[in-house]
């Protein structure tokens, strides 16, 4: 018996891993959020599908757990990597409670790198990954963790831009970063990645902060060395290119 916790990637079932897809095909049941049990229920409707919703991680942790314990091979399906804003974390803190289960992390393609392949080529060099929900970080937290990157010159990757609830967060963000970084530095949202509808765009971050954005979006701030070019959003590691550096 064995859970597998597996990134599903950033979109559509043709966006996962090998790997993630034969997990699937061998275990007996899948557990997962309802959005992503309906990307994968046409392909795996032979299997046993348990869906909750949003805000039940913890009880689809347990019902997948005590799943395993029955002498099952199970899975639990999350979108992007399993492990970054996955459900991996969680699975580990859970099992602690129960019977020893083996668990294996399934990784898959996170938004971060599927959305920088969208506008180009924004992570070349080192970057930071934050989310904006504050549904389990409080904001002063948050707020810390965006100067501190701004500061220090990072690539910041936003998750969770807005939402109907935090409608002014995205603006609320880049007023923090303003203080480190110029308007004019060069900024990228990817919508939709990996589905229907998926688009990029590159912008000023003066123009990102009066930019209205949804769940579906993820957010791109560049460093000093971000430029445009050719539309693309891309970031210089630092290479000698021609004599100079690049």
């Amino acid at each position: 018996m064995k859970l597998y916790v597996v990134g599903l990637g950033p979109g559509e079932l043709p966006q996962a891993t090998g790997r993630a897809m034969s997990v699937l095909e061998e275990c007996e049941a899948i557990f997962g959020y309802t959005v992503y049990i309906d990307l994968i229920k046409e392909r795996f409707a032979h299997k046993r599908l348990i869906s909750t919703s949003m805000k039940q991680e913890v009880q689809r942790c347990r019902l997948a757990i005590e799943e395993t314990l029955k002498g099952r091979n199970v899975a639990m399906v999350c979108s992007g990597d399993s492990g970054v804003y996955g459900m991996a974390g969680l699975i580990y803190e859970i099992a602690q409670e129960y019977d020893a289960i083996e668990i294996e992390v399934v990784p898959g393609i996170t938004a971060a790198c599927s959305g920088a392949a969208v506008l180009g080529a924004p992570l070349i060099h080192d970057f930071a990954v934050i989310s904006l929900s504050d549904l389990l970080t409080p904001w002063e937290q948050i707020e810390k963790r965006l100067e501190c990157a701004a500061a220090a010159d990072f690539v910041i990757c936003l998750y969770n831009p807005s939402s109907k609830k935090r409608y002014d967060y995205l603006q609320k963000a880049c007023d923090l970063i303003l203080k480190y970084k110029d308007g004019s530095t060069v900024c990228g949202i990817a919508k939709n990645i990996g589905r229907q509808g998926e688009s990029g765009r590159v912008l000023s971050l003066a123009e990102l902060r009066n930019t209205q954005t949804d769940m579906f979006s993820t957010v791109y701030i560049g460093n000093s060395t971000t430029r445009e070019i050719g539309g693309k959003m891309v970031t210089s590691r630092g290479y000698r290119i021609g004599g100079k550096h690049e």
